[in-house]
């Protein structure tokens, strides 16, 4: 029997390896393909108020209502073209509410131009306007978060993979955020784990 059973295991490990391999999150842009090429904008890394950073975990310590609450990170500037932002996060700990997880910057107009947010419960939505984008913001659970922008033009947003909000842009210079920032009617507490963080450019 024992013979047996070391052969059976060994049969059970590949495929357990193939299933692992089969779930991982893809290495390449899985939205509006064609044309892409990786790029690695630098960041630099923003703690305000009770925000705190430790890598890809980002949390707002204090349930203030009030003041510059923020734990983020800040790419580079971009001016022109195609651009493709791609993160997971996953929300392990939200007792406050309509907290900001990403944004796309407009830095020539020194504002915030599009902010993705959760409210306590788990929806996702615009910021500006308001708009539900999705209920899949739960805590626990594992968010794909892809942004394509196309300077001049529109703004396009995609929740795992399907296209959910569409944005007029005006030219003019932009970056990237993401972390957890409390929004002028949010308070914290929140933990955020962002992984897997990708960009492109056409």
């Amino acid at each position: 029997m024992l013979p047996r059973l070391r052969t059976l295991t060994l049969a059970v490990a590949p495929a357990l390896c193939a299933t692992a391999i089969l779930t991982a999150p893809p290495a390449t842009a899985e939205v509006e393909p064609g044309g892409w090429q990786s790029v690695s904008p630098t960041f630099t890394e923003q703690e305000r108020g009770c925000g705190q950073i430790d890598g890809l975990t980002f949390r707002l310590t204090c349930s203030t209502a009030s003041g510059d609450q923020r734990a983020e990170r800040r790419y580079a500037t971009y001016t022109g073209g195609t651009r493709q932002f791609e993160g997971y996060f996953r929300i392990t700990g939200l007792n406050g509410t309509r907290i900001s997880l990403k944004q796309t910057f407009h830095e020539s107009a020194s504002g915030p131009y599009f902010m993705l947010a959760v409210e306590r419960g788990g929806r996702l939505y615009a910021v500006h306007g308001g708009t539900t984008l999705s209920n899949a913001g739960t805590v626990g659970a594992t968010v794909r978060v892809n942004t394509v922008h196309q300077v001049g033009s529109q703004h396009r947003t995609y929740i795992n993979g399907s296209l959910k909000h569409t944005y007029a842009s005006p030219g003019g210079s932009f970056y990237d955020k993401f972390g957890a920032y409390r929004t002028n009617s949010g308070n914290g507490t929140a933990t955020v784990e962002w992984s897997n963080i990708r960009f492109w450019r056409k």
